[in-house]
Parts: structure tokens; C-alpha cells; sequence
């Protein structure tokens, strides 16, 4: 592969703390490097119609701490057409862009196979996601975030629970992934997790709230990965089984939000910052990523064919120290 002198950032799909941090650290590393880096605004959609512009250091100064994304991102299932990415490779050329950084999650991977494959182009993708379900990877850009906003609200609906002797089920993001409940349900002090990942005895969990209320307990927390069912279902279910006064919590997409968690930073930094590398040393059709504590690359498709486990461990700790 001829030396690259020019790279593209995009950043896609979902939203996620610490993307600016990513553009920062990808934009100052292509620069330190002697290249011309170029922001494509509004994700894939942004690429087809254009919306591509040359950034200098000034175009990232005061964003490390910035939830969201500056280039903004949007949602383009028509990238999947040959024609969208056509026209998208004649845009990347006219600008003389020569590789691409991509900043998302696991459908970002399928459009990077997608260029990388199709058109040879060299492709590098940073993991970010607050669900932390990209495999590849023991942690994605923005999930530590997540878990410490959803953790902050928690603690503090502990103090109404436990005020008015309530049991509280709070809903967190995670569709297809249990990460962010468990996590969080484990350094709440949650006396329950659901997740859809296991399947849960709402009658053996009835029964040991009334367990903990004849030992004197007044208040509850559950907490509910959006992906294993309605939070308000399941409080209602919870509240005829066991006569409590049940209140429902949905946190929503203020998990998204946010000044990026000094951990998430530091991903984004290190992962941007060797997503450049990899292209300067001509390396694409990978993603970077985090393994027991080391910065890593893996191939594009091999992270396509893979399954990411949710940690079982602390779901098992979670549960024991819950009664």
C-alpha cells in the first residue's frame, strides 16, 4: 500500500461520550504525522452528499470533554446500496483522501467491510458503543460513561426509594446487551439484574424482596437492560407478587450524554492515536481495540464472524451480594 498522506474521520451510528475525544486524538495524531485530515459531517449520509472539510488543530481545540460528536452522525441504511457507495468513493478520491478512521459501532463494521472490501480502501475502525457489545474488544468508547451517568441517577433514586419505602425498577440502555445493567446493577447495590442474555425467575425475585422486607429491608432497587422487557411490565408484575409500592425509572438516552468519564477519555485517546498508525504503517481493514489492558488490532471481517459474552462474573457477584 502507497503512503498515505490524507485521511478522512466519520463517526456513525449511536451517539457515544468520548467520540470527540476520538476525532481529537485522530485528527492531532494525522497531523503529528505530516497528513491532511478531513471531518465528514453526519456519518455515512454525510459522505454520499459531501458534507467534507479539511480540520487543522484549531477545528479540535476544547472538545476532549464534549459528550457527543461534533461531526455529528445519522442513521443511512442506503449506504447498503452499490450506487450510495459509489458515489461515496468518487467524493473520498476528488478530495484525495486516502484512508478512512471510523468512529462507531457493530453496524459501522459492516459498511467499513463493505469499502474495505469492495473498493480497496484502507479502513480503520474505532470501537464506540455505551453497550459495549462489540466484540474484538473488552471495552468500547463511551461505556464506562454510561455506567457512571446510570449509576449517578441510581444513587440517587435510592434516596427517594429508601424515603418512601419503595421498590424501584430502573430501565438502562442496552437492547442486545446486558453490559450496563450488570455493571451498573453490581456497584449500585441493585438487590436484582434482568437481562436478556439470561432468563429470570420474576417469582423467585418476588420472593426474596419479601424476604428482605421480614428482615427489616424498606427499599429496592431492580435494574432492567431495556433488551430484557418492559421495566413497566415487569413492575407491575413485581407489584402484584409481592403487595409493594412499585415506582418505574426509564433513564433513556440521557446514558448517551455527557462530559466523557476520565476512562473513556483515555480509551478514545489511545484508540484514535493507533487507528492513524495503523493506516500510516499501511495497515487497513481493522478494528483497534482494548485486551486485558492492551492496545490491539483485529481484522475487520474476524470481528464480523465473533460473539461478544457479557461478563459473567459480575453478574454471578451481583447476584450474591443482592439478598
Amino acid at each position: 500500500m502507497k503512503k498515505i498522506e490524507s485521511i478522512g474521520v466519520i463517526t456513525t451510528g449511536g451517539d457515544a461520550p468520548g467520540m470527540n475525544t476520538a476525532i481529537r486524538a485522530v485528527v492531532r495524531t494525522g497531523i503529528y504525522y505530516g497528513m491532511r485530515v478531513f471531518g465528514i459531517f453526519r456519518g455515512w449520509r454525510g459522505l454520499v452528499e459531501n458534507h467534507i472539510f479539511q480540520m487543522d488543530l484549531a477545528s479540535v481545540g476544547n472538545i476532549l470533554n464534549r459528550g457527543g460528536t461534533i461531526l455529528h452522525t445519522a442513521r443511512y441504511p442506503e449506504f447498503k446500496q452499490k450506487r450510495q457507495k459509489d458515489i461515496a468513493m468518487k467524493n473520498l478520491k476528488e478530495k484525495g483522501i486516502q484512508g478512512l478512521v471510523v468512529i462507531g459501532g457493530d453496524g459501522s463494521l459492516r459498511a467499513s467491510a463493505a469499502l474495505y472490501n469492495e473498493y480497496k480502501l484502507p479502513i480503520v475502525n474505532v470501537p464506540a458503543s455505551i453497550d459495549n457489545d462489540i466484540p474484538g474488544t473488552d471495552y468500547t468508547i463511551g461505556y464506562d460513561t454510561a455506567v457512571n451517568t446510570a449509576v449517578e441517577a441510581i444513587d440517587k433514586i435510592r434516596d427517594t426509594a429508601t424515603s418512601h419505602e419503595r421498590l424501584f425498577i430502573v430501565q438502562v440502555m442496552g437492547r442486545g446487551s446486558g453490559s450496563i445493567a450488570i455493571d451498573v446493577g453490581l456497584v449500585s447495590g441493585a438487590e436484582g439484574v434482568i437481562v436478556p442474555e439470561y432468563k429470570f425467575d420474576l417469582d423467585k425475585l418476588a420472593k426474596s424482596l419479601l424476604d428482605g422486607k421480614k428482615r427489616g429491608k424498606r427499599s429496592f432497587i431492580i435494574v432492567v437492560a431495556e433488551g430484557a422487557g418492559s421495566g413497566q411490565d415487569i413492575g407491575e408484575k413485581l407489584a402484584h407478587k409481592t403487595g409493594l409500592d412499585v415506582r418505574v425509572s426509564v433513564l433513556g438516552h440521557m446514558q448517551r450524554g455527557g462530559s466523557p468519564s476520565a476512562l473513556s477519555r483515555e480509551y478514545a485517546c489511545k484508540l484514535g492515536c493507533h487507528a492513524v498508525e495503523l493506516l500510516k504503517d499501511g495497515k487497513g481493514g481493522r478494528m483497534v481495540g482494548i485486551k486485558s489492558d492492551h492496545y490491539t488490532s483485529t481484522p475487520i471481517a474476524k470481528v464480523l464472524t465473533m460473539k461478544k459474552k457479557i461478563d459473567t462474573e459480575s453478574y454471578r457477584i451481583s447476584h450474591i451480594l443482592s439478598i
